[in-house]
């Protein structure tokens, strides 16, 4: 960490001041304003060549993947303004949604574009990641001993609201959040939500992983852990699982006798099936009981917003998330889920935008780390992503993903043209 470049010192020192930028309720500024400083930073490295200094210069050019997240990125634009447009939103909201893409959407290609172009290296986001897990073991006793001592679950929330956002909880700080369905204690820590903050417990661990100390991967992977228990909740304890072991299984396609070992579970699959169906129907029962309340509004806002996308706005969407009734608890209609909210509000084209790019890198992950450990953590990225886009919207929690957004075009990078 001490033969950093301009662009790793950035990102460095922005993993490093997450917890007291949180503290001041200024996350969900600095991660938007990053990725435009990266993202120029990179198209200055590109337009000067050999002309920038050497330890900014491009690495090369734009791998193929990339220019499919600017593509998709942009598309999701147009058909914002086309949406806008169908249902007479106006200029000023026009103006206001395309400030609100640039602040969400557009990330997602901005940060690759930055790990691909630049000289990034993996192991500065790797230590980055380790250094908010010290920082959160460190403040992980006062948090979790508040509920219990009478302190208030909202510290303030902070005046830098003002610039606008999705909502307040992006700008405040909290002790902790109480479940309004059993009125027990959750704990978000730097994150919005405290689901939110499960799945960014699980990058932590898969970045954790990846760390060449063993004190600092024991510090992030007893951070990541943490943030995932303390959070309750379900999605995070299914990716501390599936996210972590399976990359690390993907090199036994490429064996001899794993086939034959699938072959003869294929087999088994004849007398044993019906007990496995079986059981795992009762599994998913289980899983979506341990929360009904949640799992009801949530099965609700995707029924609706799937019957709203197919009969009013099928190609564009209804431009932005509207309000919910009681029966969804007022949650708006398009929210927590990816793809469900994307067909809602930018129909099939948004949809599409966003599908290709994602599946694309997808690939690219699964292929690599089939053939070696290079592609273990992008790989788990990728899955994280999607977990976390069957529970929530991707691009307004983009600002808090970004070290591992930076990590897939570092990947595209390394894997060459």
């Amino acid at each position: 960490m001490t033969a950093l470049n301009p662009a790793e010192r950035l990102i460095y020192r922005t993993l490093v001041y997450t917890w007291p930028l949180y503290a001041v309720g200024a996350l969900y500024v600095v991660g938007p304003v990053l990725a435009w400083l990266l993202g120029c930073l990179a198209a200055l490295s590109l337009y000067l060549g050999p002309a920038m200094r050497p330890d900014l210069r491009s690495t090369g050019s734009i791998p193929p993947v990339i220019w499919a997240w600017f593509i998709g990125m942009f598309v999701m634009l147009v058909a914002l303004w086309v949406g806008h447009l169908d249902w007479a939103m106006g200029l000023k909201q026009t103006i206001k949604s395309s400030i609100g893409w640039a602040k969400g959407w557009a990330l997602m290609a901005l940060f690759p574009l930055a790990g691909a172009v630049l000289p990034i290296r993996r192991e500065v986001l790797i230590r980055g990641q380790c250094v908010i897990g010290l920082g959160t073991l460190v403040l992980a006793p006062v948090l979790i001993i508040a509920p219990y001592i009478g302190l208030p679950e909202r510290i303030f929330t902070s005046p830098l609201k003002a610039i606008g956002g999705p909502g307040p909880e992006y700008f405040s700080v909290y002790f902790f959040t109480f479940d309004p369905a059993s009125w027990t204690p959750r704990w978000q820590f730097y994150a919005p939500w405290s689901p939110f903050a499960a799945l960014l417990g699980v990058v932590m661990v898969l970045f954790a992983l990846e760390e060449q100390s063993l004190k600092w991967k024991s510090i992030g992977i007893a951070a990541g852990t943490l943030m995932i228990l303390a959070s309750k909740s379900r999605m995070g304890l299914v990716g501390l699982v599936a996210c972590t072991i399976g990359p690390r299984m993907m090199p036994l396609i490429l064996r001899g006798w794993m086939w034959q070992v699938v072959a003869g579970l294929t087999a088994s699959l004849a007398v044993l099936g019906p007990t496995l169906v079986s059981a795992g129907a009762d599994a998913v029962a289980a899983f979506k009981g341990a929360r009904a309340d949640s799992t009801r509004v949530r099965e609700t806002l995707q029924r609706i917003a799937g019957e709203r996308w197919i009969n009013e706005a099928f190609w564009f969407g209804h431009a932005r998330v509207q309000p919910g009734s009681h029966a969804v608890e007022y949650m708006p209609i398009g929210s927590h889920h990816t793809w469900w909210g994307l067909l809602f509000v930018k129909g099939v084209v948004g949809f599409l935008a966003l599908l290709v790019p994602f599946v694309w890198q997808t690939c690219l992950a699964l292929i690599d780390a089939a053939k070696g450990p290079r592609g273990r953590l992008p790989l788990g990225i990728m899955m994280t992503l999607t977990l976390l886009s069957f529970g929530e919207n991707v691009e307004i929690e983009a600002y808090l993903l970004w070290p591992g957004l930076v990590v897939l075009g570092i990947h595209a990078r390394e894997l060459g043209p």
